[in-house]
């Protein structure tokens, strides 16, 4: 049993951007060489990625360029059957050889996670990640250490040839067909989506403005096997990031989506963010054309804000903020100095209270439920207490004025309506999902009302 593995890490959500790479050569199921190198991606190094394999720009400043090694990667894949989990390695070694004007290196590639789904039916569908994999075969190893995640992926593949009998070549084969095999070689089809799909058993979400209407790219994914979902949940295990619109992103520099992936991420949820064009290179490394010509590249681009005046929302905060609510703010600072420690713990326990609630409100009438818009919906609830909660501690402790409490409330009431405005208008006139609008809207009301009563703002 020959194989190699490999497995790389990125600076940032370019697939492009490798950072370092681990290679792994067995022979006779043993083994045999690894080689592993630190990588210079020539690229910014996202601070959230930092924070899932802790590399960071100074250790990698001497390392080589991805075209400085390509020659010792090339030489030890090409030709051979090169193990890789999930689509992710595949795609940024191709990237990156795009991306430096290389020839595409012609590997032998198989994909670790659909040997697991064929293997153990308990992880057809879910749960055949490489942590989750290499914790139910007990296999002890360092995640995200490129050469250490790279072991892992061939021992299991390893483990799953003794399991079933089938040997490495034959893999090839048995991967190209369904899931579920039945006498004679007959397929049926157990769950919703297109289990002969080869992406199937993964969910991908979409956000942001792309190249092809949402319908359409919608239906390749489909075809291709995946769930389409249209918000991000602890199911979901791809998102594809387009142009940002700077009036939805509502002060963040990511979209709310982009922001619950990355939290459901440094949780140890199995889920790529990804751009549009590493979304059509996976397609077309599964022989799916997406006619697209120039697919947006980066998940950092954003649209600007168009001259005229953004439109406002019920309650919401005009964006860009006036020179007259920045003099608001210093008139308020002014205010807070007059606020003893006891005065602050009383508006701090005021605006608690109003949380709590919200947080019964999300519990109570927000439970775990498949409805995807109450979902999405709780998802902004919970996201936007946690860092209100933040805001008010912070200011209970003397840390802050609290001023950006009124900042926070504005940029809630924003995410509540764009998530209200993207509704369809049959959901947008159903009774519950309007009073569960407006009762958001009445709590957040309540907080401003508070620091209104305070003095902390004027009210709206």
């Amino acid at each position: 049993m020959n194989f190699i593995a490999i497995d790389v890490e990125t600076a940032n959500s370019d697939y492009s951007s490798i950072c370092q790479i681990g290679i792994a050569n067995y022979r006779d199921g043993e083994i045999h060489e690894t080689w592993s190198s630190l990588v210079n991606p020539e690229a910014y190094f996202d601070s959230f990625n930092t924070s899932i394999h802790g590399i960071k720009e100074m250790d990698v400043k001497e390392a080589p360029t991805f075209d400085k090694i390509y020659k010792e990667i090339k030489e030890r894949i090409e030709g051979n059957i090169t193990i890789h989990h999930m689509p992710f390695d595949k795609t940024a070694i191709n990237r990156a050889c795009s991306e430096y004007e290389l020839d595409l290196i012609q590997a032998r590639w198989l994909d670790s996670a659909k040997i697991v789904r064929r293997t153990w039916t308990e992880f057809s569908s879910s749960g055949y990640g490489l942590a989750n994999m290499a914790k139910f075969l007990e296999i002890s190893f360092k995640h995200h250490d490129a050469l250490e995640d790279a072991i892992a992926a061939a021992e299991i593949v390893r483990h799953a040839c003794e399991k079933t009998g089938i040997l490495i070549e034959d893999w090839f084969k048995r991967v190209g067909q369904p899931v579920y095999l039945y006498k004679g070689g007959s397929s049926t089809v157990k769950y919703d989506g297109n289990v002969e799909g080869p992406l199937y058993g993964e969910t991908v979400v979409f956000t942001g403005e792309l190249s092809l209407p949402r319908k359409e790219i919608g239906a390749i994914a489909s075809d291709l096997g995946c769930n389409v979902g249209s918000s991000v949940t602890k199911k979901t295990t791809l998102l594809v990031v387009g142009i940002q619109s700077q009036v939805k992103l509502a002060g963040y520099d990511k979209s709310s989506k982009h922001r619950k992936a990355e939290e459901l991420v440094k949780t140890g949820i199995a889920l790529k963010i990804l751009s549009e064009k590493d979304f059509v290179e996976m397609c077309k490394h599964e022989n799916v054309e997406v006619p697209i010509d120039a697919p947006i590249e980066s998940i950092q681009e954003i649209k600007p804000i168009k001259e005229s005046k953004p439109k406002k929302k019920g309650l919401s905060l005009e964006v860009p903020i006036d020179p007259l609510l920045q003099k608001l703010w210093i008139d308020a600072r002014a205010t807070f100095k007059q606020i003893d420690h006891d005065g602050k713990r009383v508006i701090g326990k005021q605006i608690n209270l109003v949380l709590s609630e919200m947080n019964e409100f999300s519990l109570g009438y927000l439970p775990e439920s498949d409805d995807e818009n109450l979902v999405e919906l709780k998802s902004i609830i919970d996201f936007e207490v946690e860092e209100l909660k933040d805001v008010v501690n912070e200011f209970m402790r003397n840390k802050n004025d609290l001023l950006g409490c009124d900042d926070r409330l504005g940029w809630f009431v924003a995410e509540v309506e764009l998530w209200h405005e993207d509704l369809t208008p049959e959901l947008k006139s159903d009774t519950q999902l309007m009073n569960f609008h407006e009762e958001i809207l009445r709590r957040i009301s309540a907080m401003e009302q508070i620091l209104s009563k305070y003095q902390i703002i004027k009210p709206r």
